[in-house]
């Protein structure tokens, strides 16, 4: 009867063990799932409001504040999300209050006015293919203050990755003289060149501080707090986008601009409906991507469509692709890659340890 027990008890926990099994194995690829569609979401909805802006100015507009306005005003559409992801409704005392919470949030949507206005800036100036080109250093930047911020360390590959995006940004940088657009003088291509480059610089602080806020003040990191960390800073910068829009006395020209738009009023409302619809899509996708995986990690996919827009700017746009611009597009795509090569080992790196870390628990 023991030994019966026994082997029943044994084929019991076996059972367990595979149902376990199992579920993980489902969890893995449900979360490998999600991670893809965020990624789709993400280099599709980035691409696509790129070159809606540029159709934007290549069509007759000419207002930078409402370029700018378009990239955080389109933060409505994620309401419905706070309702399927609540808050928590217990708090801890370590957790951030209102006071400081108000206080990120108003200081992130400034620094949101002034990455989205430099962005706008260096599309008005700069060919889209150019301009995707030079967002590619947004890498270097992310590795640099992840070093200071998030203890990021420096491998040969990331070291690769910083040599190669700052050799591409720089052949760009010469090849200024035949890469001009409509709206752009030799003069003003350099304003761009600087803008886009600040804006890149911009952007990587924006989401190394966002992971500080998250580890250090916040300490808690569920979606519905993402989902805050995207929706009130979106609002304060489109409140200041209306306010730089009214101060600036480009509201007196939107209507001219409407009336005098080469595709028509519809199109010119359609343009800026869905260019403020593809950020969102883009920002939903990169908030999946920093609660599933990480703020590093959603950067640098952020860095995948790079690839993807100076071709298919060339098809509608019609953009110059010279020797020069491929050149920079493929140390671009190889500092990419040896950038992911990176975070690649580390992941192996990571799974690796954590058997050995299981048996000391289990010892």
């Amino acid at each position: 009867m023991e030994a019966a027990e026994e082997v029943e008890l044994r084929s019991k926990g076996n059972q367990r063990e595979r149902n376990s099994n199992k579920t993980r194995k489902l969890e893995r690829y449900t979360r490998r799932i999600r991670i893809g569609l965020y990624t789709l979401f993400l280099v599709c909805g980035q691409s696509v409001a790129t070159l809606l802006g540029r159709l934007y100015y290549d069509k007759g507009g000419n207002s930078k504040w409402m370029a700018t306005l378009v990239q955080s005003a389109g933060f409505p559409i994620l309401l419905p999300l706070l309702c399927l992801f609540p808050q928590p409704t217990k708090f801890s005392s370590k957790q951030q209050n209102f006071l400081t919470f108000f206080f990120i949030c108003f200081a992130f949507g400034l620094l949101l006015i002034g990455d989205n206005l430099m962005y706008s800036y260096g599309l008005l100036y700069l060919p889209v293919s150019t301009y995707s080109l030079l967002c590619a250093t947004q890498l270097a930047f992310n590795a640099l203050f992840s070093f200071f911020l998030n203890a990021q360390k420096f491998t040969s590959y990331i070291l690769n990755s910083l040599v190669l995006l700052t050799v591409s940004a720089s052949l760009l940088a010469f090849n200024s003289e035949s890469d001009t657009t409509p709206h752009s003088a030799k003069g003003k291509y350099i304003i761009g060149f600087l803008c886009t480059l600040g804006a890149s610089a911009a952007y990587s602080l924006y989401l190394c501080l966002l992971q500080v806020c998250f580890e250090k003040v916040m300490k808690r990191e569920t979606f519905s707090t993402v989902l805050d960390m995207q929706i009130y800073p979106s609002l304060v910068a489109s409140c200041g986008c209306v306010v730089g829009l009214f101060v600036s006395g480009e509201w007196r020209d939107l209507g001219d601009e409407m009336r005098e738009y080469g595709e028509g009023r519809v199109s010119y409302v359609m343009t800026v409906v869905w260019t403020a619809v593809a950020w969102q899509v883009s920002s939903i996708g990169l908030l999946g991507l920093i609660f599933e995986v990480s703020s590093l990690f959603s950067n640098v996919i952020s860095t995948l469509a790079l690839p993807v827009v100076p071709i298919l700017a060339v098809i509608f746009f019609h953009d110059k692709m010279d020797g020069v611009k491929a050149m920079a597009l493929v140390l671009a795509i190889w500092g990419f890659v040896s950038y992911i090569y990176q975070n690649y080992l580390d992941e192996s790196k990571a799974k690796a340890n954590q058997p050995n870390a299981n048996d000391i628990n289990a010892v």
